[in-house]
Parts: C-alpha cells; sequence; structure tokens
C-alpha cells in the first residue's frame, strides 16, 4: 500500500510544477529542453494567471540549486525565465516579474563572479522589454547598489575583474534604461542613487589607457561598438545616455556627483580628466540646459576659493570648456554670472599673490616654494583672463555689448567707486594688476565685434572710463586701451594691411575696405570726436611711450579716417595732426628728443596716409615734398629711422626751416576747393580741460603751471603794470574741498533733522511750505487769469476803463477760425 500511494503522487502534482520539472535533463551538460520548454510557454501564454506560479516555482528550484552548488541547473532556470518573459506579455507578468527579479538578486548576491555576470545579463534582457503599464511598487534600489559595487570590483584576477566591472555598468545601464523613461520611477534621480551611479561610470572612464578618445562627441552606439568588452568604453556609453535622459529637474543631482567625485578623487590638477568629463556632459545634455552645468561649475569655484592654485586653475579651465560649447547654444541667464564670478575669483588671486609677495618681501630669504605660489595664481589668472575673453568673443554681438559694458564697470579706476573690485586693499601695484588683466580680456571679448553704429558700440558709459585709462602714466594700459579701441572701431579689418607705422607708397595697393559713413556715426563723432582727438593727443606726449605705442597711435588714427571720417572730421584730424607737429616743435612739456621725433615722425606717416586716403593731388604733392627734404637733412623726423635702434637724433629742432614740416597755411590752400571747410585749419586745435587728469591721478597742468590772469583796467590808463593774481593748485583745490565740505554739512543737517525731530514738528514744516507753493500758484493764477470784463468793457467794481485778459477757454472765436 505505501508503495501504491507514493506512486500515486507524481500524476496528482500540478500541471505547471511537472512542465517545470521536465526543462530540466537528467543531466546539466545536456542543456535546456527545447521540446519540453515550447510546452512549458505554450501553457504560460494560454493559462497567463499561472505566471506567478510558474515564477514562484522556479524561484525556489534555483535557490535550491545555488546552495547546493548545481550552477548547471542554474544556468537552465535563468534561460528559462528568459525565454518566458520574451514570450509573454499581459497584466499577469507583473508577479512574474517579482520572482523573477528574486531570482537575479538571489544570483548577484552570489560571490561566484559567473553568477552574478549571469544574473546581469538577465536583468538587462529584462530592461529591454517594453511594459505595457507602468509598475506603482516596484524599486531597484537593491540593484543599483549591488551593480555599483560590482563595477568597482578588485578581483585579483584581471580577466575576472574585467568581466564583473563590465557586468556592473552594463546592469547600470539596464536600471538606467528601465527607469528613466518611467515617471513612477523618478526616485532614481535621487542623490542617494546618483551618489552611487555616477562614481561608479565615472570610477571605469578613469582607468582608460586612452584619454585622448573621450570627450569627443561620438555617438553612444558607436562608443559600444568601439569595444563592447571595454569598461571604459561602455561606462561613457552609459554616462552619455544617462545624461542625455536627464530632464530639467534632475541636472543638478546628475553633475553634482561628478564634481564630489573630481574633488576625492583629486582630479583637478592635473585636470585631462575633469575636461574630458565635462565635455561628455555638454555634448549629452539638450542645449537648453547648459546653464545648469555652468552654474553647478561657479558654485563649486566659489565653495573652493581656499584651494590650492593650481585646483582652481584645473576648474576654471573645465569653465572655460564647458562655457566655450554652451556658448554655441544658449547659455541662459547665467551670462552676467558668468563673468562676476570670475572677476571676483581673479580679484581674489591677485590677493593671494600680493599676500605671498609681501610675506616673501618681509622675509630674510627668498624661498622656492614661494615663487611657485606667486606663478601658481598667476596661472589661475590667466586662466581666468582667457575664459572671461573666450567666453565673451564667443556671444552674439548683442549679448557681447552687455559683457562690455559688465566688465569695464568692473575695472578699477581711481577716483571712481568700484564696489566689486576695492583698490583700497589692494593697493596700486594689485590694482594696476587687475587693470592689465580686465583690459586684457577686454581685447579677447571686442575681438570680431562688428556693430552697425559706433553710438551702441561706444556709449558714453563704457568710453568715459576707457579714456580715463588712457590717460594712466603706465604704457601698457594705454597699449591695451587703443588696442580695444581698434576692435571696436575697425569694422572692415583694415588694421592687419596697417601694421607698423611707416611711409606707406601705395595707399591703394592695400585695397582697405571702406563704406560711407553713416549718419549715426556722424552724430557719434560729432559727440564724442573732440574726446578722441583729446586722449590720441595726450596720449602722444607720455614720455615713457615706446615703439609699440607710437604703432597704435598711428593705427587708431588711420582707421578714424577710414571708418569716422566725412569732411568736418579730415579737417579736425588735420588740425590735431599739425597740434602734434606744434607741440613737439615748441616743447613747453620738456619731453625727451627721442619722443620730439617720434611724434614728428608719427605726423609725417599720418599725413602721408591721410593724403592718399582723401585723393587730393595738392596735399599729396605738399606731403611728398616735406617727406623727401626729411629724407634728405632730417630722417630722425620718419618712423623708418627714428624707431630703429641707436637712431642718432639732433640737439634740437630747428624752427626756422619750415620746409621740413607741415604747414597750416599750405594745407588751407590745398583744401580751399568745394567740399572742405579749409578756413577752420586756421583755428588751431586745443584740448578740452576736464577733470579725468584727477580721476586718474596724473599731472595735472595745474600741478606744474601756476595761472596767470592778467587783469588789463580799462579805466586806469597812466597805469602800465600788469594786476595778477596767482592761483594755484592747492588754491583751487582748497576751493573744490571747502564747496564739498559745505554741501556734505547742509545735508547733513537736513538728514538729523528728519531723522530725530518729532513728527508733528516735520508735519508743519512740510505744512508750512506747502501753503507758501499753493500761495504762489495762486499768485500766479490771478496775474495770467482774471474775470471777463464786463460788455460796456468798464470795471464794475472801480467804474474806470479797462483792458483785462480773457481766459483762452472763455474767448470767443469766429467759426472760420476753428480747426
Amino acid at each position: 500500500m505505501p508503495a501504491g500511494v507514493c506512486g500515486c503522487c507524481g500524476p496528482l502534482r500540478p500541471r505547471y510544477k511537472r512542465l517545470v520539472d521536465n526543462i530540466f535533463p537528467e543531466d546539466p551538460k545536456d542543456g535546456l529542453s527545447k521540446s519540453d520548454m515550447e510546452k512549458l510557454t505554450f501553457y504560460a501564454v494560454s493559462a497567463p494567471e499561472k505566471l506567478d506560479r510558474i515564477g514562484a516555482y522556479l524561484a525556489e528550484r534555483l535557490s535550491r540549486d545555488v546552495v547546493r552548488h548545481r550552477y548547471g541547473n542554474v544556468v537552465i532556470a535563468m534561460e528559462a525565465l528568459d525565454q518566458l518573459l520574451m514570450a509573454c506579455h499581459s497584466q499577469s507578468i507583473k508577479p512574474f516579474v517579482e520572482s523573477f527579479l528574486h531570482m537575479v538578486a538571489k544570483l548577484l548576491e552570489s560571490r561566484e563572479p559567473d553568477l552574478q555576470v549571469l544574473g546581469t545579463n538577465s536583468f538587462v534582457k529584462f530592461a529591454n522589454i517594453e511594459e505595457d503599464t507602468p509598475s506603482y511598487h516596484r524599486r531597484y534600489d537593491f540593484f543599483v547598489s549591488q551593480f555599483s559595487a560590482m563595477c568597482h570590483s578588485t578581483h585579483e584576477d584581471p580577466d575576472t575583474r574585467t568581466r564583473i566591472r563590465v557586468a556592473g555598468i552594463k546592469g547600470l545601464q539596464g536600471v538606467v534604461r528601465k527607469t528613466v523613461n518611467d515617471e513612477l520611477q523618478a526616485i532614481i534621480w535621487e542623490p542617494q542613487h546618483m551618489d552611487k551611479l555616477i562614481p561608479s561610470m565615472l570610477f571605469n572612464m578613469q582607468d582608460s589607457e586612452d584619454m585622448d578618445r573621450l570627450g569627443h562627441p561620438s555617438s553612444p552606439s558607436a562608443a559600444v561598438q568601439e569595444s563592447e568588452e571595454n569598461p571604459a568604453a561602455l561606462a561613457e556609453s552609459c554616462f552619455r545616455e544617462l545624461l542625455g535622459r536627464a530632464a530639467y529637474g534632475n541636472m543638478n543631482n546628475a553633475v553634482r556627483p561628478v564634481l564630489v567625485h573630481l574633488d576625492n578623487h583629486h582630479l583637478w590638477d592635473p585636470n585631462e580628466f575633469a575636461v574630458s568629463c565635462f565635455r561628455i556632459i555638454m555634448y549629452s545634455i539638450q542645449a537648453q540646459h547648459s546653464h545648469h552645468v555652468i552654474q553647478q561649475v561657479l558654485n563649486h569655484l566659489d565653495n573652493h576659493q581656499k584651494d590650492t592654485p593650481r585646483a582652481r586653475a584645473g576648474i576654471v579651465q573645465v569653465l572655460l570648456e564647458t562655457v566655450a560649447i554652451a556658448a554655441k547654444g544658449s547659455v541662459g541667464p547665467t551670462v552676467l554670472e558668468v563673468f562676476n564670478t570670475l572677476l571676483k575669483h581673479l580679484r581674489l588671486s591677485v590677493d593671494f599673490e600680493l599676500g605671498a609677495d609681501s610675506r616673501r618681501g618681509s622675509a630674510i630669504s627668498v624661498s622656492s616654494g614661494q615663487r611657485g605660489k606667486e606663478s601658481e595664481e598667476r596661472i589661475v589668472q590667466n586662466a581666468i583672463i582667457q575664459t572671461i575673453g573666450f567666453f565673451g568673443g564667443n556671444l552674439p554681438d548683442y549679448q557681447r555689448a552687455e559683457v562690455m559694458m559688465f566688465v569695464m564697470g568692473k575695472v578699477p579706476v581711481f577716483g571712481t567707486p568700484c564696489h566689486t573690485l576695492d583698490t583700497v586693499k589692494i593697493g596700486h601695484q594689485g590694482t594696476k594688476r587687475i587693470q592689465t588683466m580686465l583690459l586684457s580680456s577686454l581685447i579677447m571679448v571686442t575681438s570680431g565685434f562688428k556693430s552697425k553704429s559706433m553710438c551702441t558700440a561706444l556709449p558714453s558709459a563704457f568710453l568715459d572710463p576707457l579714456f580715463s585709462l588712457s590717460l594712466m602714466e603706465d604704457s601698457e594700459l594705454r597699449q591695451l586701451v587703443l588696442e580695444i579701441l581698434h576692435n571696436i572701431i575697425d569694422r572692415h579689418d583694415n588694421r592687419a594691411k596697417l601694421r607698423g607705422i611707416r611711409i606707406i607708397p601705395n595707399v591703394a595697393a592695400l585695397k582697405i575696405k571702406r563704406e560711407k559713413i553713416s549718419k549715426q556715426d556722424v552724430a557719434f563723432m560729432k559727440k564724442h570726436g573732440q574726446q578722441l582727438y583729446r586722449h590720441i593727443f595726450l596720449g602722444c606726449k607720455e614720455e615713457d611711450n615706446n615703439h609699440k605705442n607710437f604703432e597704435l597711435l598711428f593705427t587708431t588714427l588711420a582707421v578714424m579716417t577710414i571708418e569716422l571720417a566725412n569732411e568736418e572730421v579730415v579737417i579736425d584730424l588735420i588740425r590735431l595732426a599739425v597740434a602734434l607737429q606744434d607741440m613737439s616743435l615748441m616743447n613747453e612739456e620738456n619731453l625727451p628728443m627721442w619722443t620730439r621725433c617720434a611724434i614728428m615722425a608719427l605726423v609725417a606717416a599720418y599725413f602721408n596716409f591721410l593724403s592718399q586716403m582723401i585723393a587730393n593731388s595738392a596735399v599729396c604733392q605738399h606731403v611728398s615734398k616735406v617727406i623727401e627734404l626729411r629724407t634728405l637733412d632730417a630722417p630722425y623726423l620718419l618712423p623708418e629711422h627714428i624707431f630703429r635702434d641707436k637712431c642718432p637724433l639732433p640737439e634740437c629742432l630747428d624752427k626756422e626751416d619750415k620746409q621740413l614740416y607741415f604747414l597750416t597755411s599750405e594745407l588751407s590752400e590745398c583744401l580751399s576747393g568745394p567740399g572742405y571747410n579749409s578756413e577752420r585749419l586756421s583755428i588751431p586745435y586745443v584740448p578740452q580741460v576736464t577733470d579725468e587728469d584727477r580721476l586718474t591721478r596724473r599731472k595735472s597742468f595745474v600741478d606744474t603751471i601756476s595761472l596767470q590772469v592778467d587783469i588789463m583796467s580799462n579805466s586806469l590808463p597812466d597805469k602800465q603794470s600788469q594786476l595778477a593774481e596767482e592761483i594755484t593748485f592747492e588754491t583751487l583745490k582748497k576751493a573744490i574741498d571747502t564747496t564739498g565740505l559745505e554741501e556734505q554739512e547742509r545735508r547733513r543737517q537736513l538728514m538729523e533733522k528728519f531723522q530725530k525731530a518729532p513728527f508733528e514738528e516735520i508735519a508743519a514744516h512740510c505744512e508750512s511750505k506747502a501753503n507758501m507753493l499753493h500761495d504762489k500758484l495762486a499768485q500766479i493764477f490771478e496775474l495770467t487769469i482774471r474775470p471777463p470784463p464786463s460788455p460796456s468793457g468798464v470795471n464794475l467794481s472801480t467804474g474806470h476803463p479797462q483792458h483785462q485778459s480773457v481766459p483762452v477757454y472763455e474767448m470767443k472765436f469766429p467759426d472760420l477760425c476753428v480747426y
């Protein structure tokens, strides 16, 4: 009986269990029984309600086989699960998936690399299945953690370690594909998951031997095809895919772990890997999300402002790469934020450098470490300047003009308020350093800038501080200012043809591009022309001018002639050139002989260029005659000679030899024809007097020359002596300061009165003023608007004839006079 009962139990087992048992052969080496698997698949498709039981039973058998190390049966069970997943698409598959994921988790928990790889491959197949309905309760936290751990495998065998890492990366890629498109699985973007996903990918990308391959905008599929089993290539592909699927609100969570990973592994110095990572990020994300990445890098730079100079330079260079890519698309509202942050760190770097200098100056010996600190800070500063210039140079013109104004507003100028870059603490040396670097960045920003109107390109808010810097007693700063002007004024790229101050024999051969001056540019020259002339005039007589300064001044005059000169401007430029010649001859400024000769050479080179540009044969003839005579008798007055090394200089300039100089009378006669108002040439050019000398701490004329105010008394003809009052710089300064102090004291008293006085007193004071105003208005109305006269023309109160004005709104006009 017992044997009979046991024999009856086999057929009494559920059919799904019998079908599952039949797929396992007696010898696991024979593999999955295909015929029995087809029967199980048909049964599962025909009775989908049994899928959950099939899955549970398969999970039970797999767990038992794993414990008993029957790895052949484990492989068969996973193969069967994979086929059932691919064949069954119905609502009942949800419970079956839970059993499947439970079995995959069992394999991943195993310490056997083969089982981990097997479980990962099954999960990847599952991740590629598109489910009809979303899952409300399924979570992948365990899989993120386990796959991330596999990505950091440290197995002793290199091949096995590579297999495990590749499996981990594929698993993470499967998790990404399964979750990022499911709105119910948005939890995957939370920091606790991103902090595992992102570093796992970066760890394997960092392990790549070919760093040059990284950072190119190749597609993810191309990276996978390049090397299917290369962890670095696979990690890059997964990284790109993850970033490409990141939505607007998830960008910060995706980028922050990258920055943390670079910090933890000290990858900012050297920063090749950091640059490569952010290239991948910028090319993978959607263009409208670029400003999120830039903002994250800016915040990271703020948080690491006390790091080593090389680390900060590495972050700035990464920022340069990000903005270089973002500038080609959309950078959102972060344009000025980028410049503001960079300028702040530029100031900090100068502070650090000057602090190192002061410490080094107080020390007895100079160590190589301190010198290295200074040079490293220069690396940071150069990186910031390069970033500012490159970013600004790639912006559209309308944004570039705004950036130019923003940067110019940060350039410290003595005597003017500068809220961001305070010049008090850093002193003269630090201020000059910041001025030089900001002007260098402005050169890069303005390079290639093309504006249709000079009024928009050079507004007063930009031009005034720029001209103030052009009066600084530093030749390098003046050179930078002139180069900025060249970038903005030269809209047809003629500077390269004018390079080098020289006597150009044939200007037509240069093929200079020019257009007719517009009305807007004519208005600009009427408004700002005198400013331009004044700063050219003052810039020429600086004692520290060198060859490059005069080259840039010549280019400035030539570019103005090409771009902004109409007939009126040509006359003004001739007057300016003649004034420079007279200044050099009279030498009231006690200039060195080399500077005087250089100014004369500049005037000669410019008159030669101008005469050929206006195509006036008489002027050309006069200029050529003067240049020929100078070549024979005074070669030191020509640029080809004076700017050569060791050019012999004369003891003095011969004022009497008029043929060596450009004469106003000759030029006026040559331009007496139609088109030019040659009479204005007889009016000597005198630069405008402004307060810019005081703002820029230049030596003022009043410092060295006291003004003599001569008073000629007509009422005293017998008195031949002149009464003179000497006005010195101290007198004027005292008068200005006294006026300012009185105004400040009046304002202080008024403020104290409104702050401390009782409310009733303030109200009575305001009421009295209001009543006074009303009374004055009433008197005005009484004088202008009076009652209309009586029909008899007699004042009703006095009886006398009167002529009173009648309000306009009461006057009666004939119909023909009313419109």
